[in-house]
């Protein structure tokens, strides 16, 4: 966890964001004097982001990471992005649409996330080829509204009759879905943030006026549906709709949209919040924080102490609670219970995209009260999980980044995924610059990040140049440049892991370093041209164990995050990734140092006699790693290591035997695997999703097979259900078992297995699994479903 970094996190309530106050483009934060901005703020705000256009990355691991990802946005295809939304319209397309999710049921989504990321790649290179893609796809979405003449622009298949259902108040959700759509308004949500954000960095007029027209659209949509109708279709993932709403109302100063962005306020989720109940466990993590971003903006506007609440105690609820030492959270895209980590370690664990909105989120509250604190955390999530889910080789992105042992990283192809983080991705890598520097309320200049970077300060005419040999040096340099003497009050952050505090020279000068309340070191002066500041930030080894296992443990250097590296080829199918063995208590008896400039080191005392290389994990990206290591003793390993290790083959040879795995009532797999129902709903019981079909109804969804092998259909169940619980099982039709559940294994999970004819599978790639109830009962609840090949 990352609770030794963040040691205080008290927001004071006197607090609030923005003179470019509440817009919610995609990457937004409050800036000193935005002309783009009509509302003014309702309290001070305390520390102001810099325009990205002023921050220019120097030589870096990030700045080689902006270019891979520029070198990938220049070479998709804007035609292609919009085909949809032209061929909606009734125009004919002018490229084919892409593959993966621009395919299904989400298209659209990508381009909202790749006109952000243009606008974001224009403001932080000044290359104007982004701006000119910026304008044509603007130009193009303005004639794709113009043809429809009612304000929408989209490119969701069918969306002409599901709008029309809603706006007459026929909603229909079983959760992950509505009126049979894949999340419309999530992708409403990133069409109209982008439209915002082309506004807000290529001053694209247009964009402005066509991101009105479909708030107005938005507006018609919703406005005779009652509160208990919005409330019912809110469920369905929505994005940050309430959040892009509040940016409109920012750029306009038109009250309805502020209106409207209130009615998109999921109560479900912001009620709790508001009263400082966690309420999180197995919620869909992603789906929740757009819509606390929306809650902050709200706060901005108005001053309600509710929002601010809902933000701060969401922000804490994740980042101290449910965050793993690469600053990243979620498993399998959801939430677990508070301080329960341990068992949520995997293929599928820190979705890219949460992250993304976890330091959107935390620049807001940084802006309302400057701390250390929240730098931290904003470092930790960019250093080890953002610049980590990038290909250093391809630029492709990661949608998770998974923290198991022996785990390996996977990434987008560059014209066949269009996944959610892919969207966010595009983002990510072109705007580094956004959390480097800070203005303070008092016109200080807070220096968070310690990135390689050059500041031009205009207000005040001063230039201030950032060099280190990054990532490897503990020294950094500051140099000022200005036309003149000018006095401010430089606020150099002291990290949390620099435990013996931060050295200072000024012009060669050793100077006090000590930090203030807030963890910043202030020294103010009347600068000078040539005026330099060394900091030297020494950096040591650290573990951080999980909250609900003291030994098992992560590695960190610094501000980085180890990872072992374990080769190309997945560890011994036996005896899986290594773990540690020692008596050892602390970090430097069992990792040295064996390249300083790489940053690189040995770990040694493992259950394998050869030592592992450690680098920081963002330098991972086509090999096996351990990030979490699991300690023992050597005692406590000859006396465990027969039954870990049985336990790791069991898994792996499950693993192998899977053909397709169901994890049922979460959103993406439920997609992914066609669910359809009747009668049904999902829940969650104590962390797991549960899924279940009353009065007669069913769930069917599809698996994948092996057309050569026999199978066994797995299912699991909770031991205590009761009560009217009998169904069939069906697979292709034809019906394979009854079930009945009365109490078969009371206060335990259990998983039935269902042996399948080998004729029901034989030359088929996939078959549809049905759970019919019988009449006047109910089938499941199902926890979970897999479709195993024979021994």
């Amino acid at each position: 966890m990352i609770n030794k970094l963040i040691s205080s996190f008290l927001l004071t309530s006197a607090a609030l964001l923005l003179a470019a106050g509440p817009v919610a483009a995609q990457s937004y934060a409050p800036e000193w004097r935005n002309p783009k901005i009509k509302v003014e703020p309702v309290v001070p705000v305390r520390a102001y982001a810099f325009p990205l256009r002023d921050v220019r990355l120097l030589e870096s691991p990030f700045k080689a990471a902006q270019e891979r990802d520029v070198r990938y946005l220049l070479d998709l295809e804007p035609d292609r992005l919009l085909a949809r939304f032209r061929q909606n319209a009734g125009l004919p397309a002018k490229g084919k649409e892409y593959g993966g999710w621009e395919s299904q049921g989400i298209s659209g989504h990508s381009l909202g996330h790749y006109l952000a990321a243009c606008a974001l790649a224009y403001a932080s290179t000044g290359d104007v080829k982004f701006k000119q893609r910026v304008d044509y796809m603007v130009q193009e979405l303005a004639l794709c509204q113009d043809k429809r003449q009612t304000g929408y622009v989209g490119g969701i298949p069918k969306e002409d009759q599901l709008f029309a259902e809603i706006k007459r108040g026929d909603i229909r959700s079983s959760g992950f879905d509505l009126n049979g759509g894949w999340v419309p308004w999530y992708t409403v949500h990133k069409v109209l943030a982008g439209l915002v954000d082309a506004y807000l960095y290529t001053d694209n007029e247009q964009a402005k006026t066509v991101a009105i027209k479909l708030a107005d659209w938005v507006d018609d949509e919703v406005r005779n549906l009652s509160e208990a109708q919005m409330q019912q279709m809110l469920a369905c993932e929505h994005g940050g709709m309430n959040d892009a709403l509040a940016s409109v109302y920012a750029l306009t100063a038109d009250k309805k949209y502020l209106t409207l962005s209130y009615r998109f306020n999921h109560q479900a989720i912001l009620s709790p919040l508001a009263q400082r109940r966690d309420e999180l466990t197995g919620k869909h993590a992603n789906t929740q924080i757009p819509k606390i971003l929306g809650a902050a903006q709200q706060y901005e506007l108005m001053g309600n102490t509710a929002e601010k609440t809902t933000s701060e105690f969401f922000w804490d609820a994740i980042v101290r609670h449910r965050s793993y030492a690469n600053g990243g959270n979620s498993d399998h895209e959801h939430l677990g219970a508070p301080d329960k980590l341990a068992d949520r370690l995997n293929m599928e664990t820190t979705e890219t995209c949460n992250t993304y909105n976890m330091l959107k989120l935390t620049r807001h509250l940084f802006a309302w009260q400057p701390t250390a604190a929240l730098a931290d955390y904003y470092e930790r999530g960019l250093y080890n999980h953002i610049l980590a889910s990038q290909n250093q080789e391809t630029g492709m992105m990661c949608y998770f980044v998974p923290l198991v042992a022996g785990g390996k990283k996977a990434y987008n192809t560059p014209t066949e995924s269009f996944w959610c983080c892919t969207g966010t991705g595009m983002e990510n890598h072109v705007k580094y610059g956004e959390g480097i520097y800070f203005r303070g309320q008092d016109e200080s200049l807070y220096v968070n990040l310690y990135v390689p970077s050059e500041l031009q300060w205009k207000e005040k005419s001063v230039t201030i140049r950032q060099d280190s040999r990054f990532p490897a040096a503990d020294t950094v340099r500051l140099t000022v440049q200005t036309r003149k003497a000018t006095r401010f009050p430089l606020k150099l952050r002291q990290p949390g892991w620099a435990t013996g505090g931060l050295k200072l020279r000024l012009n060669d000068k050793t100077v006090d370093a000590k930090a203030g309340p807030d963890g910043y070191v202030t020294l103010s002066r009347k600068w000078r041209s040539g005026d330099q500041v060394e900091i030297v930030l020494p950096k040591s080894l650290y573990t951080e164990a999980l909250p609900d296992n003291q030994q098992r443990l992560a590695m960190l250097y610094g501000p980085w995050l180890l990872a072992g590296q374990l080769g190309k080829q997945a560890p011994n199918a036996q005896k899986g990734a290594p773990v540690l063995v020692t008596t050892q208590p602390t970090i430097s008896s069992f990792v040295r140092p064996v390249d300083q400039q790489a940053v690189a080191f040995e770990v040694s005392q493992l259950s394998q006699p050869q030592p592992v290389r450690l680098v920081p994990f963002y330098q991972v990206y086509d090999e096996h790693y351990n990030v979490y290591w699991d300690q023992f003793t050597p005692a406590q390993w000859a006396a465990r290591q027969a039954e870990f290790e049985a336990e790791r083959l069991r898994q792996r040879e499950l693993a192998a035997r899977t053909t397709d795995e169901l994890r049922i009532g979460e959103m993406q797999p439920e997609r992914d695997h066609e669910l359809t129902s009747q009668n049904s709903v999902a829940g969650d019981a104590n962390g797991n999703k549960w899924r279940h079909a009353t009065d007669g109804g069913f769930f069917a969804f599809r698996l994948k097979t092996d057309p050569k092998a026999t199978h066994q259909l797995l299912i699991k169940y909770w031991g205590s259900d009761a009560y009217n619980r009998a169904f069939d099982v069906l697979v292709d039709g034809q019906k394979v078992a009854t079930q009945v559940l009365e109490n078969n294994k009371p206060g335990q999970y259990f998983e039935e297995a269902y042996a399948l004819p080998a004729a029901l599978t034989k030359g088929k790639t996939s078959v549809v699994v049905k759970l019919q109830a019988h009449p006047g009962k109910t089938a499941g609840g199902v926890y979970g479903c897999r479709m195993v090949r024979d021994k």
